[in-house]
């Protein structure tokens, strides 16, 4: 027997998949990716359709969940929790399509269903009362952790109606953000963090003491109908009945006519799947017709008339080569995972951050590990944590460096912070980083001068400091290959262009501790020129609205350094722009008012249109809330604000409705729904 024996495969693939549904379903504590998981099952699923002498009813390919852990009492399902058949292209959309014409020949309702990524849970109401939850377990026998549920705000105890038994199934997951809360509270503790919601999700439900999920924050979809009334011909119309009970039901759902519509919802949601306050992994397919779905009945693991489509992976191992050190423009040392590349979440992934000394101790990643990493949309690339059972036998921690690796200068931490720092002011590295900040978009967005250059012009000591950018020499930059007239021009139209940006840019640019993007435009505002707030005490700084005392300390210790002065000089000499905006002129007929912005408008930028409300005396924070006035709505939205806006009752105003509300101060009657219905997906 050799390697390539499809028998010898099989048994093995059968017992690393055992291996990690151990690790995921019982002790929560997975050490490889969903991904690649899923990978191993499905070459185990390949050998058995190649192979159809080999499958056996114990095989991983015909069972659901695993066994449950004796932490808790095990219950039997009413019936059982089974798991789904998986798509991840159109092409495999439209063959479970085509499977499904077997059975039946009229036209199909398609219900689609956010795939969150947390723990399946049935709830059971006898005569309206919640008598017992269970886990999934292995899709017969789950845990009964009815305690630990009911601390559980989201889950009812009670429901409307007197039905004598109704089963309700769904999804408990944590949110993200009370994922990131309770991970900041683990660090704080110096306690392990959780590497994912679901994770902590689990960890938090699974719980001796109920109180401890009681503090978690724990939330719960439901998204089927078990058992309960049996008049009902549409799945929607049991989410609608779920509903109507107390139960929270995802108000993303959406029905559709064709598959072709729901790839489109698919593809929107993989597009747009962090802009929920919950993580999804996929997108659940159902048939919405029940009476089909009796027609297509089931295989030995999952529904026929039902199908996740699962979104490209976000984790992946892959293996920490080393860890380095990176120095910022305020001399902070940061750690990073040096990996070999590892595609993953749409790119691949060379570098990630390890945040800080007491995130590598906590994650206790070590070079030569083979890691997890998690690369979420834009998010930068982090390592999560480390794979235990692949760690080579005597593998030294990784310990931080006591030199600064650009300058050889100490590094120190000061005690209290997290954060360790370079204490040689003649650091390059923080002289290039202060200098890419300087000039970067979102402070003096200068065109054609990036990282590369900023490194170049230093090496070539064309450059010393942020002043010299408006002093820099043309002839010598003509003469460096790869500069042409055209580049050359293109620099000096984007380094004159640069000495009109707002004062609130230049404040920016400046790097000053503590003050933001938002601090800045608030300094500029109340300030009005850069005169005024080299002249002013911390205390009159601090007495601007929304400056608080720690911001105004930092920027009036900035001022007060003598070199920094002499930069404000030589900016001066430059033609840099130090005014602040005028007092608006216009109606403060906004005063009191909170406005969202949210997508494209075709009259105003993002930062115009919160400016114009600003202008007016109105807010115009980030995001939705019970003292949301209004929410306007352009092309391409956060459908996390839109949801929230139609669950408080906010008016949705298009761009005509919102000049009014602009010109008049009053928002427009509008359906409650607004005129948005139909723009936003779901």
């Amino acid at each position: 027997m050799t390697i390539q024996d499809p028998a010898q495969r099989v048994e093995e693939l059968r017992a690393q998949i055992a291996y990690h549904n151990q690790l995921y379903h019982q002790q929560d504590q997975p050490e490889i990716s969903d991904a690649e998981y899923d990978e191993l099952v499905r070459e185990l699923k390949q050998l058995e359709l190649d192979h159809p002498d080999l499958v056996s009813p114990d095989s991983p390919t015909q069972q659901v969940g695993f066994t449950p852990s004796d932490l808790f009492t095990p219950v039997q399902h009413l019936t059982p929790m089974m798991s789904l058949d998986n798509a991840t292209s159109f092409e495999e959309l439209a063959a479970w399509g085509k499977r499904m014409e077997r059975y039946i020949d009229n036209n199909v309702e398609y219900a689609c269903e956010l795939k969150m990524d947390g723990l399946a849970l049935s709830l059971v109401y006898e005569n309206g009362k919640l008598v017992r939850a269970a886990t999934r377990g292995d899709g017969r026998v789950g845990e009964d952790i009815t305690l630990n549920v009911m601390q559980i705000k989201a889950v009812p105890h009670t429901l409307k109606t007197s039905e004598k038994l109704v089963e309700a199934r769904g999804e408990i997951y944590m949110p993200v953000s009370s994922f990131k809360a309770i991970n900041e509270e683990q660090l704080e503790k110096g306690e392990r963090i959780f590497a994912n919601p679901r994770n902590a999700a689990a960890g938090s439900l699974r719980q001796k003491d109920p109180q401890i999920t009681a503090s978690r924050n724990l939330a719960f979809f439901s998204y089927q109908l078990a058992a309960g009334p049996n008049d009902f011909s549409k799945h929607q119309q049991t989410l609608d009945f779920l509903k109507e009970q107390g139960l929270p039901v995802n108000p993303t759902s959406k029905v559709l006519n064709s598959l072709e519509e729901v790839y489109e919802f698919c593809q929107y949601w993989q597009n747009n799947r962090h802009s929920n306050d919950y993580e999804i992994d996929g997108v659940v397919v159902k048939v919405n017709d029940l009476a089909q779905r009796q027609e297509l009945g089931f295989t030995s693991k999952a529904p026929r008339w039902a199908v996740a489509f699962k979104f490209p992976p976000e984790e992946r191992n892959t293996l920490l080569k080393d860890i380095m050190v990176s120095i910022g423009r305020s001399g902070k040392a940061t750690p990073f995972a040096v990996l070999e590349p590892v595609f993953v979440g749409g790119s691949t992934v060379r570098l990630a951050t390890l945040h800080n000394q007491d995130q590598v101790n906590l994650k206790d990643v070590r070079p030569g590990d083979t890691v997890i990493v998690r690369k979420a949309g834009d998010v930068i690339p982090e390592v999560v944590g480390p794979v235990l059972s692949k760690r080579p036998e005597g593998l030294p921690a990784w310990e931080f460096p006591k030199h600064c690796p650009e300058c050889n200068a100490d590094l120190v931490r000061s005690e209290g912070e997290s954060d360790t720092f370079c204490t040689s002011a003649e650091c390059p590295k923080q002289l290039e980083q202060r200098i890419v900040h300087f000039a970067s978009r979102g402070c003096m967005d200068i065109e054609n001068m990036g990282e590369r250059t900023v490194q170049l012009f230093l090496q070539l000591e064309l450059l010393k400091d942020i002043g010299g950018i408006y002093t820099l020499d043309y002839d010598k930059i003509r003469a460096i290959e790869g500069f042409g007239e055209i580049s050359v021009t293109n620099l000096k139209n984007g380094i004159e262009t640069s000495k009109q940006r707002p004062l609130s840019n230049l404040l920016s640019g400046l790097g000053i501790r503590h003050l933001g993007a938002t601090g800045a435009r608030v300094l500029a505002k109340g300030m009005n020129h850069l005169d005024n707030i080299l002249k002013a005490s911390a205390e009159e700084i601090a007495a601007v609205e929304g400056i608080g005392t720690v911001i105004a300390n930092s920027v009036y210790e900035f001022f007060q350094q003598e070199e920094n002065r002499e930069l404000m000089a030589r900016l001066r000499q430059a033609g840099v722009n130090f005014e602040g905006p005028k007092a608006s002129t216009l109606p403060q007929n906004l005063v009191g008012m909170s406005v969202v912005v949210t997508g494209t408008l075709e009259n105003f930028s993002r930062e115009g249109a919160e400016e114009a409300i600003k202008e007016r005396g109105g807010k115009s924070p980030g995001s939705v809330s019970k003292k949301t006035n209004a929410v306007v709505l352009g092309e391409g939205p956060g459908a996390a604000k839109i949801t929230k806006a139609r669950e408080l009752k906010i008016p949705i105003l298009n761009e005509a409705q919102f000049q009014q509300l602009l010109e008049t101060g009053e928002i427009p009657e509008v359906p409650l729904t607004g005129d948005a219905e139909g723009a936003v997906v779901g």
